[in-house]
């Protein structure tokens, strides 16, 4: 190991993590975000000993990256994407000045804006993070152009994983499966009783009712707060995140990193490992005179997906599965318009009737 990579990782081990906490979070919430950051630091440090790996790209462009992926050495690719991939289906992000979702939230008054994602903010005070699940609850957007880009890449057996940090389960939409996905932050998909006695599991529609009538969820086993499965601040990441990150990223030929700075844990951490795993050391160099293996395209995510299709001969083909994708969602849900507007001529027919006979 280097000086200067040593040096790295003994000031990242004694730099308390501020990502997966706040100041009022539980001891043991405390603890176990300590444990999971403890253990990426150290599969961290064991890899920046590597040597610098074997030059793959015959150029630093995104005409490298295709020509790579057209050549069929490259078997085994790896999605990291943020809230920037959804931003063109309609989705704030968290953090942009003004319009992130962050900077939003006055009307919720809440003491600081990441309260409404504190795990002990939310036991005490539920209301505010169901009003904003009303919001932006999934099922009201389509998935963009990079969530379609994804599945073109299962589809083509490319895909190792995806690796993100959204919660609105627009890969799902998108036709990624449980398989497919990491959600490091959790998902909306199921969700469960907050008491660890307890536990009951609830499907997304028995939540999605609940929100909708503007009813706190409450477990009908034990009386306890329901919550979706979404990671909140002082919360344990999902186990599969790092069992899967030890087994792909030894693997992974290609990483493509979308909508997301890097700046928020657990993927700070994570896109560290991976880059020594991939080759040496733990940041990216895009420019300097010794890089030889990262690229940098700076577009919208949507634009830069379709400008990679268009290097790879795809471009149609995804384009036409956007449009059959959102064509059958557009569908989907005018037959479920029309099948509560049936449901509620019916209820209404039906007490209009029992009112005559009385």
């Amino acid at each position: 190991m280097s000086e200067e990579a040593s040096k790295r990782a003994e000031e990242e081990a004694d730099t308390p993590d501020l990502g997966g906490q706040s100041d009022d979070s539980s001891d043991e919430g405390d603890a176990s975000g300590d444990t999971e950051m403890d253990f990426l630091r150290s599969l961290f440090s064991r890899t920046l000993g590597l040597s610098p790996g074997e030059k793959v790209l015959d150029e630093l462009t995104l005409d490298g990256v295709a020509r790579y992926i057209l050549s069929g050495k490259c078997k085994n690719i790896i999605c990291m994407v943020g809230a920037g991939i959804s931003t063109s289906a309609g989705i704030p992000d968290f953090r942009s000045p003004g319009t992130g979702l962050y900077a939003n939230l006055q009307k919720y008054n809440l003491p600081y804006p990441e309260a409404i994602f504190q795990i002990d903010y939310f036991k005490i005070h539920p209301e505010p993070f169901f009003a904003l699940a009303r919001e932006l609850y999934p099922g009201q957007f389509k998935p963009t152009v990079c969530h379609y880009f994804m599945r073109m890449l299962k589809d083509k057996g490319l895909l190792t994983r995806s690796f993100s940090q959204n919660i609105d389960t627009l890969e799902r939409v998108a036709g990624l499966e449980g398989e497919d996905l990491i959600e490091a932050h959790g998902t909306f998909h199921t969700s469960h009783c907050v008491s660890f006695l307890c536990r009951k599991e609830y499907s997304m529609d028995w939540m999605k009712n609940k929100i909708f009538s503007e009813d706190i969820p409450k477990c009908d086993s034990c009386g306890s707060l329901v919550k979706p499965d979404i990671v909140f601040f002082g919360e344990n990441l999902p186990d599969r995140f790092f069992t899967s990150m030890k087994m792909d990223f030894p693997r992974c030929d290609l990483l493509i990193i979308m909508g997301t700075s890097l700046q928020v844990q657990p993927f700070a951490s994570l896109s560290e490992f991976g880059m020594g795993l991939i080759g040496f050391g733990g940041g990216m160099d895009f420019d300097s005179d010794k890089a030889y293996r990262d690229v940098a395209h700076l577009s919208t995510c949507d634009d830069g997906c379709m400008a990679l299709a268009e290097l790879l001969g795809w471009k149609e083909e995804l384009e036409q599965m956007v449009k059959r994708e959102h064509a059958l969602i557009d569908s989907r849900d005018v037959k479920k318009k029309d099948e509560a507007n049936q449901n509620s001529k019916s209820t209404g027919a039906e007490a209009g009737k029992t009112d005559k006979t009385a």
